[in-house]
């Protein structure tokens, strides 16, 4: 069944009253963000680009567009709408200076750029936003990106014929070789500004501040590369901009541990909630959690509270929270604590030391290097 064509002002975005060089802009614009070099991972893009340029083929032709606003997509062909294919091509090639399978003509796409962004262990809990400013070559505004003044047309190169390339044939004992190189003139873009834009001296570009906000997903960890499509530096002549990476950094926190999705905390308690057990709280990125300490818990016993570490880059849920129990041997004691404590010691059958010795603080650190080591 076939699909039902759109019509050709909603696929511009342009009111039917719009002018010549309304339909213009709008064309130039929405080519470059839906460029398939910008969405290579898109397979719909190719189309989706040959659907906007059919649609400026119409309603940037004073005739085709007359016979467009009378009789829509349905009514009796005129001349030179029956046919897209080869015209397409030619108005791809005229923008960008090279159609899709084009060889010759050197189509110079942005430059692609770098950010480096820090994030907290919360944001990549969440995600968040983060507002980047920079300096950039981005097309000019007065042209267009184009580089002719108003945004005129621009025409074939008068030295490669707009072809991007100049042959050169040499006559030798071993027969006629030919070979082929960019054409000085039009550096290999097969165009010629014939009346360069002031603002840009005809360059298309021009280094101006931006200043764009940006998405950091959920699950990020330090090295995970982000790809902003299309946010690079401007391309040639309109041609498409490059893309943005952002590299992630995630700063170390204060109290977790992490490992992928997976975050460890030590939590000291007392010899007598050890001993007795007890209802503590642990705190977590989300606020506190009530955890149950068994009787008898050891230091470096290792509890798990579900579903309270990290999301996943890649999804499937989040991981797990790993509480590491610190049981805190008392550096000071009173009268009272010292009695008790020899009693205690009474019953087991030892004797009491006269200092008590603190446990070392790199128990969470071992039993953490254990736990991601399994």
């Amino acid at each position: 069944m076939a699909t039902e064509k759109r019509d050709y002002y909603e696929v511009l975005g342009v009111d039917r009253a719009a002018t010549k060089e309304q339909v213009k802009r709008a064309y130039r614009q929405l080519a470059r963000r839906y460029h398939p070099d910008v969405n290579p991972d898109d397979p719909q893009a190719e189309e989706r680009f040959k659907e906007l340029a059919e649609a400026y083929s119409v309603l940037s032709d004073d005739q085709k567009r007359a016979h467009y606003d009378r009789f829509g997509h349905d009514g009796p062909p005129a001349m030179g709408m029956g046919d897209f294919g080869f015209g397409i091509e030619d108005l791809i090639q005229s923008f960008f200076g090279g159609g899709f399978g084009a060889r010759s003509r050197q189509v110079q796409r942005g430059a692609d750029l770098r950010a480096d962004v820090r994030v907290t262990l919360e944001e990549v809990l969440t995600g968040c936003e983060k507002e980047l400013s920079s300096r950039k070559l981005d097309y000019c505004d007065d042209c267009d990106g184009s580089g002719s003044r108003g945004g005129q047309d621009l025409g074939p190169c008068r030295t490669c014929g707009g072809a991007g390339q100049v042959g050169r044939t040499q006559n030798t004992l071993f027969g006629t070789f030919s070979s082929f190189s960019t054409c000085p003139a039009c550096q290999g873009e097969g165009v010629e500004v014939k009346d360069p834009c002031p603002t840009c001296q005809g360059r298309g570009r021009l280094m101006q501040e931006s200043v764009l906000t940006v998405n950091i997903p959920p699950g990020v960890d330090t090295g995970t590369r982000v790809r902003v499509a299309g946010q690079g530096e401007a391309g040639a002549r309109g041609a498409p901009p490059g893309d943005l990476y952002l590299y992630i950094t995630v700063a170390d926190h204060d109290v977790f541990y992490r490992d992928g999705s997976e975050l460890g905390i030590e939590v000291p308690i007392t010899f007598s909630q050890a001993a007795l057990g007890a209802d503590i709280e642990v705190p977590t990125l989300e606020g506190k959690h009530k955890l149950t300490v068994p009787p008898g818990t050891q230091s470096g016993t290792r509890l798990r509270i579900r579903g309270q570490g990290l999301p996943s880059l890649r999804g499937g849920g989040r991981g797990d929270l790993h509480v590491f129990i610190n049981v805190r041997t008392p550096t000071r004691l009173s009268a009272r604590q010292r009695e008790l404590l020899q009693e205690l010691a009474a019953e087991d059958g030892d004797t009491a030391p006269e200092d008590a010795q603190k446990k070392p603080d790199s128990l969470l650190a071992r039993a953490w290097q254990k736990l991601v080591g399994e």
